[in-house]
């Protein structure tokens, strides 16, 4: 009842409309009051001959409106008529939507009928929580994949990037993430994903139970640069609509370059400069914009945050790979030349962080940790001379002891798409690898740190 009240209330007693003067490009000049618009406001083109067309207000030129469309522009015509429709966008979730899967616009594709809607609205362009009134990230969260559990070990509340370049298994790891990851809810966003993977995704990788407690946001590369812009405002407005209320969300985006390259679009036809790599300034303000309303909240509630980029080109150092870098809270590398060789996921533990480790690591186990890590970094330095047969044993005992663990450690890091592993039998599972007995590890926690130190 509330929410109708406020629906009610919310109707304009006039309408305000404009008229479409020109079409350039992916761009719709709207000539008229263009001082009852705003930036981010919504028009409709209301005598298209597809039916109604949905518009953002990007800019302004002169005495007209810059827009662009939510979708193509077939049909539109000049002299179009152009209705103001609403100055801010927003949403009205509700538990009920748990299980569904939706368009950037918040409408149902799924076919189980209208979404019910709640009292609040919610806008898409909320601000983070005030960086002073913000939790603390909580305890460490069950990934349930072995190389994450372990050496990068993520904290709730924690907002990660998962790095990698096309065809290395990244769309794979991000599957075995929603569905392993223990959370209250999961909201996930597809961003720019090819048509035929979302039923797949849904069916096969989330399955029935996974959905069961998820939400799944849904642009695909075919959409317009703004409905790909604003899947990933919807994900996490619905992510943060759960926090506030308590609950412990993850929130996972299918990526963050596409969400970057929608945004290069629109910034491109509203006349922005290019900068890096044909990227616009509004590209690096948008970017943490989005990701710092990911993490703790100001109550009990957390987003824990798992996005990926892809990375173009195989180059890391790439503009939107370092933004996202330098604001998350760790980064997942996964190279090529691990998957090429058959290890997945391609996951390359020395160039990952994960910033609250060694913090959130068990303490009994931060010296297998760290003991597990120098002996890839030694097999690492000496892997040339280990295959070109130009080492000889017996030269340098921590080569040596590196040598005879790399097997043990490269089985221990690769994970099938169906295996799940919980952090304990992580720790236990390396903790036998680094002391080598063959035997379970030892009951005592404290015997097995002396033994590893």
């Amino acid at each position: 009842m509330k929410a109708l009240i406020e629906e009610i209330a919310s109707l304009q007693t006039a309408e305000t409309f404009g008229r479409v003067s020109a079409v350039q490009g992916l761009l719709l000049e709207v000539a008229g009051p263009v001082q009852a618009m705003r930036i981010g406001a919504r028009v409709d083109i209301a005598d298209a001959a597809a039916g109604d067309i949905g518009c953002e207000v990007v800019g302004f030129k002169n005495d007209r409106a810059i827009c662009m469309p939510f979708r193509h522009i077939d049909g539109v015509r000049m002299g179009c008529k152009a209705v103001v429709a609403s100055q801010d966008q927003s949403v009205r979730p509700t538990q009920a939507w748990l299980g569904r899967v939706l368009n950037a616009l918040g409408e149902p594709i799924d076919g189980k009928g209208p979404l019910p809607q709640g009292a609040d609205a919610l806008p898409l362009r909320a601000s983070p929580p005030p960086a002073q009134m913000r939790s603390r990230v909580g305890e460490p969260i069950d990934l349930g994949v072995r190389a994450l559990n372990t050496f990068l070990t993520c904290c709730r509340g924690q907002r990660m990037g998962i790095f990698a370049g096309s065809g290395v298994g990244k769309s794979v790891l991000f599957s075995m993430l929603a569905r392993n990851t223990s959370a209250d809810v999961t909201i996930i966003g597809l961003i720019g994903e090819r048509g035929r993977e979302v039923q797949e995704f849904i069916e096969d990788d989330l399955g029935p139970e996974g959905l069961k407690n998820a939400i799944v946001v849904v642009a695909t590369s075919d959409e317009t640069a703004l409905m790909r812009r604003q899947a990933a405002w919807l994900t996490m407005t619905l992510a943060e609509y759960f926090r506030d209320r308590g609950a412990d969300a993850l929130c996972l985006i299918d990526s963050l370059t596409r969400f970057a390259m929608a945004q290069r679009e629109v910034g491109l036809a509203g006349g922005e400069p290019p900068t890096a790599k044909g990227y616009t300034p509004t590209v690096f303000s948008e970017l943490p914009r989005l990701l710092e309303r990911a993490g703790p909240g100001v109550g009990k509630g957390s987003i824990t945050g798992l996005f990926t980029v892809l990375v173009e080109g195989d180059d890391h150092n790439e503009p939107v790979s370092d933004a996202v870098r330098a604001i998350v809270d760790g980064h997942v590398v996964m190279e090529r030349s691990i998957a090429e060789r058959g290890r997945f996921p391609a996951i390359s533990i020395l160039k990952s962080v994960s910033r609250t480790m060694p913090g959130s690591a068990d303490p009994e186990y931060r010296p297998v940790i760290r003991k597990a890590r120098e002996l890839m970094a030694t097999y690492s330095d000496m892997e040339e001379l280990i295959r070109l047969g130009a080492y000889r044993r017996g030269s340098s005992r921590d080569v040596d002891e590196a040598i005879d663990r790399h097997a043990d450690l490269e089985a221990f890091l690769a994970q099938e798409k169906d295996e799940t592993s919980s952090i304990q039998d992580g720790y236990a599972q390396l903790a036998r690898i680094v002391i080598g007995s063959g035997e379970e590890a030892p009951q005592e926690r404290g015997a097995l740190t002396d033994e590893v130190s």
